[in-house]
């Protein structure tokens, strides 16, 4: 089986979007309810900040993606849903938004 060449990039971006959004504030050790970890709406958006589905369920469901050896996606819509949600909020976003929209580009790349 024969690595997907986009593996380094893309683990090195989650790294990266998980070092900003600690750097930002937006790293949580309060775990969300498993009903909450259970929302079937994109993004979960029903039950979950942005943030909080960022760091509960895409960055662990991607890492375990890298770990088994699975198919990673081939399209991503995340910073799409970042620029919208950040947009709303002041401050700094723009180091968070350029890993997610980095992100996307990589996953959309071809293997």
């Amino acid at each position: 089986m024969v690595m997907d060449p986009r593996i380094p990039a893309i683990a090195d971006h989650l790294l990266l979007i998980e070092h900003e959004m600690r750097i930002q504030g937006l790293w949580s050790d309060a775990v969300p309810g498993a009903d909450a970890l259970a929302s079937t709406e994109p993004f979960s958006v029903d039950r979950l900040e942005f943030e909080e589905w960022v760091q509960w369920i895409f960055l662990p469901k991607m890492k375990l993606l890298i770990e088994q050896g699975q198919p990673l996606p081939s399209v991503s819509g995340i910073a799409e849903m970042a620029d919208h949600v950040f947009g709303q909020r002041r401050g700094n976003w723009k180091p968070l938004l350029k890993h997610f929209k980095d992100f996307d580009l990589l996953i959309s790349t071809s293997a």
